[in-house]
């Protein structure tokens, strides 16, 4: 099966999707991108050329390999228009209800013998792969943000997840050049496990006034050397995000360590969502960030 895999469909062409089918088309696969609009899916393939021109200006990339990686986008309008593809990767927003159509509807387009795969960040591959036809070639392919720049790459098999699609997803992204992390498939696997728990105690840190925005993020820049502090990361990644991930950390867990900052939710109420929203613990409308608290 690791050989076959020549074409790549991608569902959701936001920042994620848009990463999967740069890295994708860099490697040489056939790339096919889908979303609800054909507004979007031209905004996602402008973003990919945009930022392939780029590697190649600051000459991470050969100008011939930019030209040849921005002719393997293709515009899929519809599902059907990914029916030829070996592996598509579903990376729409971290919702349950919303992978599960997503995926109740490939099943109807897609080739029988099509592996299907999750960037989902935290929801459990088990249960994703139950809304489809052929669990055993479902898997959870979770890629870090931003796709080009980061090395990793967990892979994560649900209970019925076969040898042949493990195998497979291994190989491809062996071949995009990252690293696989296999992971175990529990509530947000290994890196969110870890790193979003450690952005909800930021979040209280802050809500019980121990420290401003500014000290708690210099403080694990400085004293922790992290490249980013957590409350701007969690800008980053999207405070609606960091909420999805954490409820589903308390509820598959069930361990109160895991509730969700009350402010965290208040943010995310107000839709002060981070960088995307212009707004989260830091005002991004300005010419430089300035915190909200």
């Amino acid at each position: 099966m690791t050989s076959r895999i020549r074409s790549v469909g991608i569902v959701g062409a936001g920042q994620m999707g848009a990463g999967i089918a740069h890295v994708s088309a860099l490697a040489g696969y056939d790339v096919f991108l889908h979303d609800l609009s054909e507004e979007q899916i031209e905004s996602g393939i402008a973003t990919i050329t945009g930022n392939l021109a780029r590697q190649a200006g600051a000459g991470k990339i050969a100008e011939e390999a930019m030209h040849q990686a921005q002719d393997r986008l293709n515009a899929a309008p519809s599902m059907k228009a990914l029916a030829s593809c070996d592996l598509v990767i579903e990376a729409a927003t971290e919702n349950e209800a919303i992978k599960r159509q997503i995926f109740a509807n490939l099943c109807e387009a897609l080739n029988p013998e099509a592996i299907i795969a999750t960037n989902t960040s935290s929801i459990s591959i088990t249960r994703l792969a139950s809304a489809t036809r052929a669990p055993e070639r479902f898997i959870g392919i979770h890629f870090m943000n931003p796709v080009p720049v980061m090395q990793l790459v967990e892979v994560v098999r649900g209970i019925a997840t076969d040898d042949e699609t493990f195998e497979a997803a291994r190989h491809y992204v062996a071949s995009i050049g990252k690293t696989i992390a296999v992971a175990e498939d529990f509530p947000a696997f290994i890196v969110n496990r870890i790193l979003l728990p450690m952005i909800n105690e930021a979040i209280y840190t802050l809500y019980e006034g121990v420290g401003s925005v500014v000290s708690i993020d210099t403080s694990m820049k400085l004293g922790a050397n992290h490249p980013m502090g957590p409350l701007e990361l969690a800008d980053f990644i999207g405070l609606d995000t960091c909420l999805s991930i954490m409820q589903v950390l308390h509820d598959g867990l069930a361990d109160s360590k895991y509730r969700p900052c009350p402010l965290l939710v208040k943010y995310v109420e107000a839709g002060w969502l981070g960088r995307k929203a212009g707004r989260g613990f830091y005002d991004y409308r300005g010419e430089k960030p300035v915190p909200t608290r």
